[in-house]
């Protein structure tokens, strides 16, 4: 059943926090060789040893133990409907665990009073996670006025991993810790779990194949390319040492020029040169790449230097352009075809969050005094201290 996967995905944190894996110092990426970034505030020390040791005897709510409200508190309405600082705080949490993991643990400590253009990181990154809060929220208003309702089997698979794991742990309140330590608890994770189902349902209702709303292929293919979104392989002939960044000598320049006017004859004069770019990729690019990405990239505008991504853009499906010169050498550009099936999920989405957004908007946003007193950098350090409390009650449950 859909809805027992998706409760497996976000099941994977407190799986984690079972072996180990899901605590973090407070504001830093785990495993980072440390290091302080420039404009830290005080709340993103990053220092264990600067927060107080969290006694979970004495917390009855982990969001007024973090954050400083009540999980119930209402940080903004969407006309009647209340959005909760236990929604905003678990979204804060996940966004800004997937940010420092965008970071590849490049730094340590975020800088949340930095300025991020437009406020402070800190600033965004907690409206990206109330803008999250309300798209959620958003679907939920959705579905009621297309008459939807959850399947009742989510609920059922909540409890039924929230019980396995309580045996596993011999204890329910040790689970219940977990929760709190990815800011959730059971009924949070069951209204997640339903959100996501009742997008599974609206999904159905507006884009289904019998809907009148499929997207075609050409629809699918017209979004891609107005999101600049494409794909090609490239025959890289490096002009530069890729490890040191150095340019080479002139000499070695021109003997690769030449290798690459080579080449590209040879693909200019041949019967098939589609098939004849695979061979002559692999045994002449120099793209370190090339091993873990043998059927090319999929990219999108702003990812790639610009002569190449020019040249590829400027290609049909199935081109080969002529030599490109860049920072890095000559490159041979392959454009090759993008599935429209592995894109209509995105199109759909975006077109259901249109939808969601609509409705909110219509209904109208209003931010509370709730939500002007949660600091990220504070909420962030006083979970790390949570979190480590937890794992040391999930490291003594399991001996």
């Amino acid at each position: 059943m859909k809805s027992k996967k998706r409760f497996g995905a976000l099941a994977l944190a407190l799986v984690m926090l079972l072996s180990g894996c899901g605590q973090k110092a407070p504001g830093a990426v785990s495993g980072s060789a440390g290091g302080s970034a420039s404009g830290a505030g005080s709340g993103s020390t990053g220092d264990v040893s600067q927060t107080a040791p969290v006694d979970l005897a004495q917390v009855t709510d982990p969001w007024l133990a973090t954050a400083g409200l009540t999980g119930d508190s209402v940080v903004a309405r969407i006309g009647e409907t209340e959005v909760t600082a236990a929604e905003l705080l678990y979204w804060l949490n996940r966004n800004t665990e997937v940010y420092l993991a965008q970071l590849g643990g490049q730094v340590s400590v975020l800088p949340w009073d930095a300025d991020a253009g437009g406020g402070t990181l800190g600033d965004q990154m907690k409206e990206g996670a109330l803008e999250a809060a309300i798209y959620y929220r958003g679907l939920n208003l959705l579905a009621e006025r297309e008459g939807l309702t959850p399947d009742s089997g989510v609920a059922i698979s909540v409890d039924q991993m929230y019980g396995d794991m309580a045996a596993q742990m011999k204890s329910e309140e040790t689970v219940e810790h977990m929760l709190w330590a990815e800011m959730l608890s059971r009924e949070l994770l069951i209204y997640l779990n339903e959100s996501g189902d009742l997008s599974d349902q609206l999904r159905e209702r507006y884009f289904g194949e019998d809907s009148g709303g499929y997207p075609t292929d050409a629809e699918v293919q017209a979004w891609l390319d107005e999101q600049g979104i494409y794909r090609a392989k490239h025959i890289l002939l490096a002009t530069i040492d890729l490890d040191t960044r150095e340019p080479l000598d002139e000499a070695a320049v021109a003997q690769k020029k030449a290798k690459a006017d080579d080449i590209l004859a040879q693909l200019r004069g041949a019967e098939d040169p589609i098939t004849l770019f695979d061979q002559l990729m692999n045994e002449h690019s120099e793209d370190t790449g090339l091993a873990a990405n043998p059927e090319g990239y999929t990219t999108e505008k702003g990812m790639m230097v610009a002569p190449f991504e020019e040249a590829a853009l400027a290609l049909k499906n199935g081109e080969i352009s002529d030599i490109v010169e860049s920072d890095f050498g000559y490159h041979i550009i392959l454009r090759l075809p993008i599935d429209p099936e592995s894109y209509r999920g995105q199109l759909t989405s975006q077109r259901l969050k249109e939808r969601a957004d609509q409705l909110t908007k219509e209904l109208g946003v209003e931010k509370t005094e709730a939500y002007g007193q949660i600091d990220p950098g504070a909420f962030w350090e006083k979970l790390g201290a949570l979190q480590a409390a937890v794992q040391a009650e999930v490291q003594a449950a399991q001996g």
